[in-house]
């Protein structure tokens, strides 16, 4: 099992950036893929980005591509969600969230991930 905690968030204009950290406990943090997803006000939790175990591969959703990336230093127990040119459409609650089964696909399901995080609010003004 393992726990995970986001910081990171805040308010931030438009085209600007922030970092959000998830921190896990426990000594198997590299036996999980790690993902992030974002939940705005009534609309339903969004995939943005995962990470395999290793942190050699990712996988992103077209509406963050290229704007948002995610690392992980295992060591560290720890990942990280870089965002950068951020809009007022990026507003929503974010969640780091932990798959400990291993699979040849990325996972992009919610359902897929059987950790979460309590979330981190994201605000961007226009």
């Amino acid at each position: 099992q393992v726990q995970l905690v986001e910081s990171g968030g805040g308010l931030v204009q438009a085209g600007g950036s922030l970092r959000l950290s998830c921190a896990a406990s426990g000594r198997t943090f590299s036996s999980y893929d790690m993902g992030w997803f974002r939940q705005a006000p009534g609309k339903e939790r969004e995939f943005l980005a995962t990470i395999r175990r290793s942190g050699g591969s990712t996988y992103y959703a077209d509406s963050v591509k290229g704007r948002f990336t995610i690392s992980r230093v295992n060591a560290e127990n720890t990942v990280y969600l870089q965002m950068n040119s951020l809009k007022p459409e990026d507003t929503a609650v974010y969640y780091c969230a932990a798959d400990p089964r291993k699979s040849w696909e990325f996972r992009i399901r919610e359902y897929q991930y059987d950790y979460w995080g309590q979330g981190t609010q994201v605000t961007v003004s226009s």
